[in-house]
């Protein structure tokens, strides 16, 4: 495991990057009226990436388990689809619960996060509660924690609601590139892991499954993660930066 401390002028370029990454989710948020479409919202976000002179880290990221490369700017996993949605040319209905992720590669740096949202307005107890499991994961990435407490707090939450946790993922380091050592579980066990230390930055990203279970099933296209019982599914995250003075968001507006 190789891990990058990064120092206060590098991530000072790293919240440029996540700037843009916030505008990005903004404007696409605002566009998901009924009626438009997963693809209509990429192109949204390419536009955010092109006038801002950033590229996409996920349009052809072809990690090795993936049979082929992301075609898209956005992840949009709708309903059932718990991430790694790829956008499709069907159109948003009024009540539709979205999740879309979203990174940015900026001057050498790389920001990520998601958000979740009915389209048509209005709020959903799993979009809630996955809010403030990410919520309590960034109070607890400040210097002399441990990995392990930023996974005991999201998980924490996720479980008093009853909602399941997808299984096998979390989030990541982030930096130079959009996945970096090390990887930031959903749920464990307090105190335990790699000690946090000012300069690291991570990628923190709860994703709650309504029914209760943490399986999942994988498209044919070899992307798209669905909840195996059916129900919906949400997903927040934020790239977060520990610094003496705590957590830093380097994902917002």
């Amino acid at each position: 495991m190789v891990i990058e401390i990064k120092t206060p002028a590098q991530i000072e370029r790293m919240r440029e990057a996540g700037r843009v990454v916030a505008d990005a989710l903004a404007a696409m948020t605002e566009a998901a009226v009924p009626g438009a479409t997963p693809q209509d919202l990429d192109e949204v976000g390419a536009q955010v990436l092109r006038k801002a002179g950033a590229t996409s880290p996920f349009l052809d990221y072809h990690p090795g388990w993936a049979p082929t490369p992301f075609p898209a700017s956005i992840c949009a996993s709708v309903n059932d689809a718990i991430v790694h949605g790829i956008p499709s040319s069907d159109p948003l209905v009024e009540g539709d619960l979205v999740s879309i992720d979203f990174g940015a590669l900026l001057d050498g740096w790389a920001g990520d996060a998601a958000t979740s949202f009915v389209v048509g307005g209005g709020t959903d107890p799993l979009i809630e509660t996955t809010a403030a499991a990410l919520a309590a994961g960034i109070e607890q990435a400040r210097p002399g924690n441990r990995l392990g407490d930023i996974a005991h707090a999201v998980g924490a939450v996720a479980r008093a609601a009853g909602y399941g946790l997808l299984a096998d993922h979390g989030g990541h380091g982030i930096g130079r590139t959009m996945h970096e050592d090390p990887h930031v579980p959903n749920e464990g066990r307090a105190g335990r892991g790699l000690k946090l230390r000012a300069g690291l930055v991570l990628a923190i990203e709860p994703m709650l499954i309504a029914g209760g279970g943490d399986d999942y099933r994988t498209d044919a296209d070899g992307w798209t993660l669905r909840s195996a019982d059916g129900t919906r599914a949400a997903h927040v995250e934020h790239t977060v930066a520990i610094t003496e003075d705590g957590p830093r968001i380097l994902t917002l507006p």
